[in-house]
């Protein structure tokens, strides 16, 4: 009787694993409950045959394999010790594998618009917002659209590409990565996969499909051509305040940075949420970078906000040695790829003194960052100065205009203050002559973070998807 209600209460929840270790462990422990774990269909677009998943490929989400390890202290604990909560805590969306299309992807505008599906690897993603999805392979794409509106183009996980570009064809480069790993030997330690966190779950910037967001009607795109590139790389590491933030209305400088560069480079922007140096190695979140990098490529570094934290002693380091060692070390295996470290001190919480000027509250840890700098020579791109200007121009009364939640978030930025900080550290790069300089568009003009763009004159079509949740780490 047990196994037979057990078996009816996980007849819709079925996950294929196709790694052998947690299929052996897992899937035969969880048949011996009587709990053969199944997932349902994907929803019926319209535009293929339902699929049957024992044939469609499907695999588990790096964040799958993770609730697959903590389900296998309590599996091993016996038949006796096998909850049905188990299979409800597994019941998570997991994409079937499509197929990855065919290089150059070419589309011209249909009626009806296609639907993204595994059948065809491409299509628009269901649900609000204009979605574009194509299933291709990790790797830089140059991105050729053409519209017949004024349309601001975003990529992956609200990365601006391109702002108010007119009607015409335009092309720009964007990064597409998963969480995969080169694996270690065998009996070497490591993993093959980055240790992603729950709310990375199902985030456009860890999938495998390039997705481009446009606002304006679907009907104003008629061509898009993808195409695999060999470009240089710039990679980000940091926390929430450099991350591509997947949801309105917290905005990091990172995802507006893409923004300000020609087609023939790409941003890749690993930084996220809740990161610090150590957590940033150890989650294998670097190894997945030098896994990437090559020869001309490029690595920003800004990191403190949660380094400094007391509280977090299993990441915590003091500024002036463990925190300074750990970047050295990120510096170096950056050098022995050849690629070019730059280090970024954080930018300024928004806390204003009596006399109207923005107090330190990361005490010596950007001052860390810049000894490093001189000690490796290292190009610094000094944010925490220019964003002192920033806040203090707009004045605390003015300045909640720049971070989340109206001001009442004094860490995390609006869309408008992400914008200025990138610009911030398009300053940081022209000062320091790097050779990025020859990326950059031509129509921003020079900024002085002391003269921000008026808050009031500044428009960003926003992103459809939305979340009060704070930030990780917050």
């Amino acid at each position: 009787m047990r196994r037979n209600r057990l078996a009816g209460e996980s007849a819709q929840c079925r996950i294929l694993f196709t790694r052998t270790r947690v299929r052996q462990k897992l899937w035969g422990r969880l048949a011996t409950c009587g709990g053969l774990i199944t997932r349902p269909n994907p929803p019926y677009t319209g535009q293929q045959a339902p699929v049957d998943n024992r044939r469609a490929g499907y695999h588990p989400a790096p964040q799958l394999m993770q609730l697959a390890r903590f389900c296998e202290k309590y599996v091993a604990l016996g038949e006796s010790a096998c909850p049905t909560l188990v299979c409800l805590t597994l019941l998570i969306a997991i994409p079937a594998i499509a197929a990855d299309v065919a290089l150059p992807f070419r589309y011209a505008a249909q009626s009806p618009a296609p639907v993204y599906s595994a059948d065809t690897g491409y299509g628009f993603e269901p649900g609000d917002g204009n979605y574009f999805s194509v299933k291709v392979p990790e790797g830089n794409y140059n991105v050729t659209a053409a519209v017949t509106c004024t349309t601001t183009f975003k990529a992956e996980s609200r990365r601006l590409m391109l702002e108010q570009a007119p009607a015409g064809t335009h092309t720009f480069t964007v990064n597409v990565r998963n969480s995969k790993v080169p694996a270690p030997p065998q009996n070497a330690p490591g993993g093959d996969h980055v240790r992603l966190n729950i709310r990375e779950a199902g985030v456009l910037h860890w999938d495998d499909k390039l997705t481009i967001e446009f606002s304006g009607a679907r009907s104003c795109l008629q061509n898009l051509e993808i195409a695999k590139v060999e470009v240089p790389t710039i990679f980000l590491a940091g926390d929430s305040t450099v991350t591509d933030q997947p949801s309105e209305p917290t905005t990091s400088w990172g995802q507006m940075l893409p923004r300000f560069f020609k087609p023939g480079i790409a941003v890749a922007n690993h930084a996220e949420s809740g990161e610090t140096l150590k957590s940033f190695i150890t989650g294998l979140r670097m190894d997945k970078i030098l896994s990437q990098m090559k020869q001309g490529d490029w690595l920003f570094m800004q990191f403190g906000h949660n380094d400094m934290k007391e509280s977090w002693p299993q990441t915590y380091v003091p500024a002036f040695t463990t925190y300074k060692q750990y970047l050295k070390v990120m510096i170096a295996e950056a050098r022995r790829r050849g690629a070019t470290p730059v280090l970024v001190t954080s930018m300024h919480r928004r806390n204003f003194g009596p006399d109207g000027k923005i107090r330190n509250t990361l005490g010596d840890y950007p001052e860390a960052v810049r000894q490093t700098a001189a000690e490796e020579k290292v190009a610094l791109i000094d944010l925490h100065a220019m964003s002192a200007a920033f806040y203090e121009a707009l004045g605390a009364e003015k300045s909640p205009v720049a971070f989340g939640g109206g001001g009442r978030d004094g860490t995390h930025h609006s869309a408008y203050g992400a914008y200025e900080l990138a610009k911030c550290v398009v300053k940081g790069i022209r000062a320091a002559n790097l050779d990025l300089v020859k990326y950059l568009v031509d129509d921003v003009p020079p900024f002085d973070p002391a003269h921000p763009d008026p808050p009031d004159a500044w428009n960003l079509p926003a992103s459809p998807r939305f979340s009060n949740r704070p930030p990780r780490g917050n």
